[in-house]
């Protein structure tokens, strides 16, 4: 099969004169990672230079608002690119939209929920965790830590999208390969009638029925934000197993489900929250128990993404240039990352401006 290579050129201008660049993430209750990081390049660039907008919880039922809130980034025409961050359902429809009155608008895609062969010809950089490759990575993880059954928590909107489908079917086979049972736990939808509330409160009352019936040497995964924190604490008060997060960090549900509490001058040191988890991990009984990435991955894609926004609108560098978005990466995600173009292999497609990244894991207190 020939693999045709999509490089999508946008067109590319350099400004003069003050720039600005729009953000849109999650509220604190979707996405609290991606809401900090943004709120931390407004501090670094200035406020007179970072436009911060939020999509809405209900994103699915609610995507004229998030439409309405990237073009109101757009309507500014200081705003030179735009970086949003999760690419919930609409995102595509309003790049279109502003594409029609402002062409020379440069977006980056982080962490898209629509279809990627769609994306790809939408947003100039779409980034990812690299989802493929961690059906493979997570299980291997697990298994490392000594699970026996491997439980993956999700809902059909998200097993809607093929990335994280392909994912399920990879950690799947990889748990067949490796003699883990594997097994599916159809959770409800945050965004649907019980909101995040529901949601959360069925994984505090459901893990412990799973470890009752599977043993404690179950890994548990789920692919929503907002599960991470109860489920943490379910797999702590079980004394299951962690292995990662579905958007991996040591900040995204730790803190919370642990009762880390961030002094204002630690806030961003990853050495300071890597070590407040392995204390509580530790104290609690719970070693090589949990684990995570060494780096915060939506936080790392919000710094990278920013910087090159900056540097598009600041006229430092011509449109997509991978070579510049591969060292930002490797710059916040550390050089011991890999990064990967996206492939749709029965599509016969590799994208060149979908970038697919798996950082480092950290098993706490792996050696205690």
């Amino acid at each position: 099969m020939v693999v045709a290579i999509v490089a999508i050129a946008f067109a590319s201008v350099a400004f003069a004169g003050p720039t600005k660049v729009g953000i849109m993430t999650g509220t604190t209750s979707q996405g609290e990672e991606e809401y900090r990081a943004a709120l931390e390049m407004i501090e670094k660039y200035g406020k007179d230079r970072v436009i911060h907008v939020t999509y809405p919880d209900k994103f699915m039922d609610e995507q004229e608002t998030t439409i309405q809130q990237i073009m109101s980034m757009a309507s500014d025409p200081d705003v030179k690119a735009i970086v949003l961050v999760q690419g919930v359902p609409g995102s595509a429809a309003a790049i279109d939209k502003v594409k029609e009155f402002r062409p020379d608008m440069f977006f980056i895609n982080i962490v898209p929920h629509e279809d990627p062969l769609l994306v790809i010809q939408k947003a100039d950089i779409c980034l990812e965790t690299d989802n493929p490759m961690r059906g493979v990575t997570i299980v291997e993880l697990a298994e490392k830590m000594g699970a026996k059954t491997f439980c993956h928590i999700s809902f059909p909107r998200h097993m809607s999208y093929p990335l994280l489908a392909e994912r399920r079917d990879i950690m799947k086979a990889e748990c067949e390969k490796r003699g883990i049972e594997f097994v599916f736990i159809n959770a409800p939808d945050p965004t649907g009638d019980a909101g995040i509330a529901g949601t959360q409160q069925f994984i505090l009352e459901d893990i412990p029925r799973q470890v009752e019936k599977y043993g404690v040497d179950t890994a548990f995964f789920s692919t929503n934000c907002g599960m991470q924190e109860p489920l943490i604490k379910a797999v702590m008060t079980t004394g299951a197993i962690f292995p990662e997060q579905c958007c991996p960090s040591p900040y995204h549900g730790y803190p919370g489900a642990l009762g880390i509490e961030i002094p204002p001058d630690k806030a961003g040191d990853v050495e300071f929250i890597l070590k407040a988890i392995e204390e509580k991990v530790v104290e609690a009984g719970r070693a090589g128990r949990f684990a995570t990435w060494k780096v915060p991955a939506n936080m790392a894609f919000t710094y990278a993404s920013t910087e090159y926004a900056f540097d598009v609108a600041d006229g430092k560098v011509s449109g997509y240039d991978r070579a510049h978005m591969e060292k930002l990466l490797y710059k916040y995600f550390g050089e011991e990352s890999r990064v990967r173009s996206y492939e749709n292999v029965e599509a016969g497609v590799k994208a060149d401006n979908f970038l697919l990244i798996v950082g480092e894991s950290i098993i706490f207190g792996a050696n205690k």
